[in-house]
């Protein structure tokens, strides 16, 4: 369901409905006496300045989003209920989504929302470990981005709620040269280091698979994006890069977790 496009017919019927309002029926109602608006008109007219405000809101400054599943642990849990700032990376047309207005870029380490690049209408989150014309490898479940290894810490059992198994939970620094970015993953090491895409995908050419992993080069104009949860995640490693015309915006707040009230505000 693309709530947006419903969201903007409901802008435009009840603004066409508030504006022959004003124009028309409100005069006609003060001319007969009587200030009491139809009820026709007070479900449309009426509710206009409140979708419109809505409109506003979620198309240019903040989305909110419900994290379904745990590709994101330990960063984000399942049911956590997110805002995402819809300006940060730039200004874009509601509903067809195209950038009018460039204010900035997602950087490494940035949490972003984007449309799933397989099947548009649905949003994906992941983490971007790496920007376009990046080299990124993935070799026994560590990352090295333009030949400088990412450095690790930690290594405490984990487990993992989705599917009830321990993992070890790890603290994931960018180099300085990247950005400096900190944030924990999670490594299952029961599980193999092999990664091989399930079909063939846009940009394929640019990736070598291995048993240890991969070596990819990002294209000109998208992002490779990655779970935190590593080995419970489908991402870029099997589906490919992000076009950054899919970028809906960055995670940044914790607004809700019905099960787990001390979740708010834990994420930035």
């Amino acid at each position: 369901m693309n709530f947006a496009l419903i969201l903007f017919v409901l802008v435009i019927v009840s603004g066409i409905a508030w504006l022959a309002d004003k124009m028309y029926f409100a005069p006609q109602r003060r001319l007969a006496g009587n200030d009491r608006m139809p009820l026709w008109l007070e479900y449309t007219a009426g509710f206009f300045p409140v979708i419109c405000a809505v409109f506003v809101l979620r198309s240019f400054i903040v989305e909110p989003f419900k994290i379904p599943s745990g590709s994101m642990i330990p960063t984000l849990q399942i049911g956590d209920f997110i805002l995402v700032n819809k300006f940060t990376y730039g200004i874009r047309l509601p509903v067809i989504n195209q950038k009018v207005i460039t204010l900035g870029s997602p950087k490494r380490g940035d949490v972003v929302v984007f449309r799933y690049p397989r099947d548009e209408s649905v949003d994906y989150i992941k983490r971007v470990v790496a920007l376009p014309g990046d080299e990124i490898t993935y070799e026994d479940k560590r990352l090295k981005i333009n030949g400088l290894p990412l450095q690790y810490s930690g290594g405490e059992p984990y487990l993992d709620p989705e599917n009830m198994r321990y993992a070890k939970r790890y603290t994931e620094t960018f180099p300085v040269d990247l950005g400096g970015n900190r944030h924990d993953i999670l490594n299952d090491s029961d599980r193999p280091s092999a990664v091989f895409p399930t079909e063939r995908f846009p940009g394929a050419e640019f990736c070598q698979y291995q048993q240890t992993g991969l070596t990819c080069k990002v294209p000109a104009g998208h992002y490779f994006a990655m779970g935190d949860n590593r080995d419970n995640s489908a991402d870029s490693r099997y589906w490919g890069f992000v076009p950054d015309k899919n970028i809906v915006g960055k995670a940044f707040f914790v607004w809700l977790n019905l099960g787990n009230l001390g979740r708010i505000g834990s994420f930035e």
